[in-house]
Order: structure tokens, then C-alpha cells, then sequence
């Protein structure tokens, strides 16, 4: 047996993987120059780095992109180079899919598609691309180090040194983990950068997990995606934020949260400094926080709102700001922010109290989408933040709060609110008896439907009607009776029977602006903190320095 095992050992090269690699570099040795490809010589090198059938991560992020890069790859040889298999966190450029259109790419696992979001439906109906899955952000993270182990990564950076560290700015996203990914695995790893320094602010990824760095003939492209102008907040979504903030985040004692994108949430934080402080709340809700930096939260920051923030990306705009709030943001010894979208999804998932977003149908169980019949927008990490991850284990009065059992093994339960607008823009409901995932399951072979956030772990849904407590409910019945009755006069709605909302009302399962001692006619733009972006500038000493198309004034 003994000598059987040398003998196979003798035979097997344990180092296939990365005598692979050192082929490919050496094939560009004459194109480079160290480390770096000169930049008009990246489209010969990808040529030569990249293989068809590779595996391939593109850094498309909520906010960063790799758009130098991406427009390379799209440049190259279609004979030469093709049958890829792309991973892209969030399809974000139209260059993404012309990847397909052009025979260079074949597969696509991502786990958000907003502004391609229509193209990209279209072009899975008529066979231009194959998909694998609608991730997660945390589980398309996971799987890089599983099953989908990068042949190679293009990501982007500031600055780099003549080593290789880099420095990624306020905006590090996934950057440090899509890396890893490759540089641990015998992977190729290509850092576009805004430009070659002598120093480094500080090095945020060390130089050797880099291959090669190519200075980007314009810097990466950067949006503005959690920005929202208050003078686009409406009276329902003060209504409803004053219902957020009197019968959710004061009921249950909501210290830590996240908050999604929207006008919704926008209100929410405006209100902290004018409505929640009239009711005493300062200190005793919305300390701890984990999203980007937000701009809306900049009044209620400046007012001892805000403890801390950590952040997934950075906002444009909000550098300096940031930078002179160090007690409240994680910065490095440069001032500037440290985001990091996987420690942060984490926090979101296991640290935080409550998640609060919102979508685009709900059905009578309280099952949400985003993902609709022509519009494959995916999720992003919504699913990560907005579900009741098993394995937390820390208590908080707000988590302890969701009990509702005397078993002597009851555990708490994060709080996930979902609010919504029983009507969506163009008179469409959000509240249906079927949401389109189903049809989309069938549409695209996906295996299963694309549900956002499941209806079993909703604990709240919100609406201009009022609020249901679904966590309260003790049957399937309940549940949907208390979800009906804030539905409006939507399909779901229209299944309530009215004579029940009173009884729903004295069970606790539904609350109504009145039963939280909120007059409807007091939701008015006034109560805002910062009705434009102007007074948001105002509030943050002008720090706060919003992109051109913020500014009206």
C-alpha cells in the first residue's frame, strides 16, 4: 500500500494551477513593464491573460466600476477570446452585455441588474446569454471561494505604487474580497487605477495580490446611487415615516439598523431631528447604523443622532464630510472612509436590529420582488439584510422584542419592514395575488423563483393605510387578514373584509395613524430637517459637496 501511495504522488503535479499562471504571465512578459501593462497595450494583454471558458469577475458595483476595463474586454478579438463566463456583482454598463452580444461572454452569475435590468430580460428570451443565478451579494461573494473560483479578476482602484499596493478610497466596496478570490487561488488579478503614485495614502490591498495594474485612460466611473433630493419627498412618505418611527422604531426600541435606498428611508432620517425628536426619542432609537453615507442622514448626524455608520461604498459628495466626522465613520489614518461592502453585509445581516426597504409587488403572504415579468433588476443584498439569519445568537430589547412564545427555547427575531405605496407610478399595484417571479421561474429555467424577501420573514409591512404586525400573527389566516387590511383597494386589498379592521385593530395586529396618535394632516413637507439639498449642504457646515445634477441653486 506504502509504495502504491509513492508511487501515484510520483505521478500527480500538485501545482497544476499554478504552472498555469506562470504560462500566462510569461506570455505577456514582453507587453509589460514590471507590473504595469501600458495602457495601450491592455487589449493585446487580455488577450494573452485571459482565456476562452475563463471565469471571469468584473468589478461592477453598486457605485464603482471597473468601466476602463470592462470597455477593453469588449474591444477584444471575439475569435480570439470567447464562451466566458462573467461574474458581475452588479451589471451596471451597457458594455456588460455587449460582452454577449459580441460572443465574448456566454454565462452571467450577478446579483443585481437595475439600469440593465429590461435589456437584460430581452436578451435572455432571445438566447444571446446564459444565466447561472440571481445571488445575493454575500452568497455571489461565497461562491468565489466555492464553486465559482476566479480565473481571472478585473478591478479598480485610485492609486497604486510601483509595488502594487493599492489604494481603493472612500469606495472600496467588494474590492478586497473579489481579489482575494483570484490572488489565493493561483488566479489572475488586473487593477485598473486613476494613476501611479510614489506614496499611498494608506495601502487598503497589498501589492502581492496584484498581477498587473494599467493606469485607466479616464477615472473609473462613479455613482451617486444613494443620493436623494428631499424636494422629491411626498406627504405619504412623511406619513409613513412618522408611522415607521412612532409605531416600529420607538415600540420596539430600535437602536441598530440599515436602511435601503429610497425616498422612504430618506424621510425617515429627516424626520429624526424635527418629529422623533418632539417625542423624545434622541438616545433611545437609531444609533448604530449600517448603509452608505447617506446625505439625508447628515441633519440627524449633525443634532447627536448618530453613533457610528459603517458603510458598503462610499457617495459622491460625501468625502469631506465624512473625513471631519471621524467619531461617527470608520476612517483610516488619512481621514478618508474605509467602506467595505462584505463586512458590511455581514453587520447588516447578524448585528443589526432591523432592515427597512421596499420593493416592487408583495403577495397576500408577504413574499416581495423586485424581479418583474420583463425587468430582471435581481436583488442585491436586500435577501441578505432583509431575512432572520438563524444563526444569531446576541440579544437585543428590540430582537427580544419579536418573541411571541413561552417555549423556554424561544429566541428573538430580526425585525424586517417592508413599506410601500399600495400603487406604484403608472396606477400598478404592488400588492397581487401572484407575483411575476413565478412567471419569470418559468420564463428563464431558473430552478426557483426569484422571491426578494420571503414572506416568513417579514415582520412589518407598511403602507399609507397603516401598519400590519405580522410577527403578532399566529396562523396563516391572521396573517393574511392583517396584510389585506393595509393593502388599499389593490387585488390583495380588495379581500379584506372591513367589518374585521376594527378587531384587527384591538388585537394589535394592524395599527392605524390615529391609534399611533398621528394626525394624517400633520405629515406635511415642514417637518422635514432639510426640505432641498441646499439645507442638507447647509447642515453639514458645507462640507456636504453634491454632484452637479443635486444642485439646483
Amino acid at each position: 500500500m506504502e509504495a502504491t501511495k509513492q508511487v501515484v504522488n510520483q505521478k500527480r503535479s500538485w501545482t497544476t494551477r499554478f504552472e498555469a499562471k506562470k504560462k500566462r504571465l510569461e506570455s505577456v512578459k514582453d507587453l509589460v513593464n514590471g507590473l504595469v501593462i501600458p495602457t495601450d497595450h491592455i487589449v493585446e494583454a487580455m488577450e494573452k491573460l485571459i482565456r476562452p471558458g475563463d471565469r471571469v469577475v468584473l468589478e461592477g458595483n453598486n457605485q464603482k466600476q471597473a468601466s476602463f476595463l470592462s470597455e477593453t474586454l469588449a474591444q477584444t478579438n471575439p475569435k480570439n477570446l470567447f464562451d466566458l463566463h462573467m461574474i458581475i456583482p452588479s451589471i451596471s454598463r451597457p458594455e456588460h452585455l455587449d460582452l454577449f452580444e459580441l460572443g465574448i461572454a456566454k454565462k452571467v452569475d450577478f446579483a443585481y441588474a437595475g439600469p440593465q435590468s429590461l435589456r437584460m430580460a430581452q436578451m435572455l428570451e432571445d438566447g444571446k446569454l446564459t444565466m447561472g443565478e440571481i445571488h445575493t451579494y454575500i452568497e455571489l461573494y461565497g461562491r468565489l471561494f466555492v464553486d465559482l473560483i476566479p480565473s481571472v479578476t478585473l478591478v479598480a482602484a485610485d492609486k497604486a505604487d510601483r509595488y502594487g499596493n493599492l489604494y481603493t478610497g472612500p469606495n472600496t466596496e467588494e474590492t478586497p474580497t473579489l481579489v482575494e478570490a483570484a490572488a489565493f487561488r493561483d488566479g489572475i488579478v488586473i487593477v485598473q487605477v486613476n494613476e501611479l503614485t510614489d506614496e499611498l495614502p494608506r495601502v487598503d490591498i497589498p501589492g502581492s495580490w496584484v498581477d498587473f495594474i494599467v493606469v485607466a485612460k479616464e477615472p473609473y466611473e462613479l455613482e451617486p446611487l444613494f443620493t436623494r433630493d428631499p424636494r422629491h419627498i411626498t406627504d405619504i412618505q412623511i406619513l409613513q415615516a412618522m408611522m415607521v418611527i412612532r409605531g416600529i422604531y420607538e415600540k420596539h426600541g430600535v437602536q441598530s439598523l440599515n436602511h435601503g435606498i429610497g425616498y422612504n428611508t430618506a424621510a425617515i432620517e429627516l424626520l429624526l431631528p424635527t418629529y422623533a425628536e418632539s417625542l423624545g426619542l434622541k438616545g433611545k432609537i437609531c444609533k448604530h447604523w449600517t448603509l452608505n453615507p447617506h446625505p439625508t442622514l447628515i441633519p440627524a448626524i449633525e443634532s447627536g443622532w448618530v453613533d457610528s455608520v459603517h458603510c458598503f461604498g462610499g457617495e459622491v459628495g460625501m468625502e469631506k464630510y465624512v473625513s471631519a466626522r471621524r467619531d461617527v465613520f470608520f476612517t483610516g489614518r488619512d481621514g478618508s472612509l474605509r467602506s467595505n461592502r462584505t463586512l458590511s453585509q455581514l453587520a447588516g445581516q447578524y448585528a443589526v436590529d432591523l432592515f427597512i426597504g421596499s420593493t416592487l409587488q408583495m403577495d397576500q403572504d408577504g413574499n416581495s420582488s423586485t424581479v418583474t415579468r420583463g425587468r430582471l433588476a435581481g436583488y442585491g443584498g436586500a435577501p441578505n439584510m432583509g431575512h432572520d439569519p438563524g444563526g444569531r445568537r446576541h440579544s437585543t430589547p428590540a430582537w427580544l422584542n419579536m418573541m411571541t412564545s413561552e417555549d423556554p427555547l424561544a429566541r428573538g427575531k430580526k425585525l424586517v419592514v417592508q413599506v410601500v405605496e399600495t400603487f406604484q407610478s403608472g396606477n400598478k399595484p404592488v400588492f397581487v395575488e401572484s407575483l411575476d417571479a413565478v412567471n419569470v421561474k418559468k420564463d428563464t429555467g431558473l430552478a426557483i423563483a426569484p422571491v426578494m424577501i420571503y414572506g416568513d420573514d417579514v415582520t412589518h409591512v407598511v403602507t399609507e393605510e397603516g401598519i400590519a404586525y405580522l410577527y403578532k400573527t399566529d396562523s396563516i389566516e391572521k396573517r393574511r387578514e392583517a396584510l389585506a387590511a393595509v393593502a388599499g383597494v389593490t387585488p390583495v386589498g380588495l379581500k379584506h373584509n372591513s367589518k374585521k379592521t376594527d378587531e384587527l385593530r384591538r388585537e394589535g395586529l394592524i395599527a392605524l395613524p390615529e391609534d399611533l396618535q398621528i394626525r394624517r394632516t400633520d405629515a406635511k413637507r415642514s417637518l422635514l430637517a432639510a426640505k432641498s439639498v441646499e439645507e442638507i449642504v447647509e447642515w453639514s457646515d458645507g462640507l456636504y459637496e453634491p454632484p452637479a445634477k443635486f444642485r439646483s441653486w
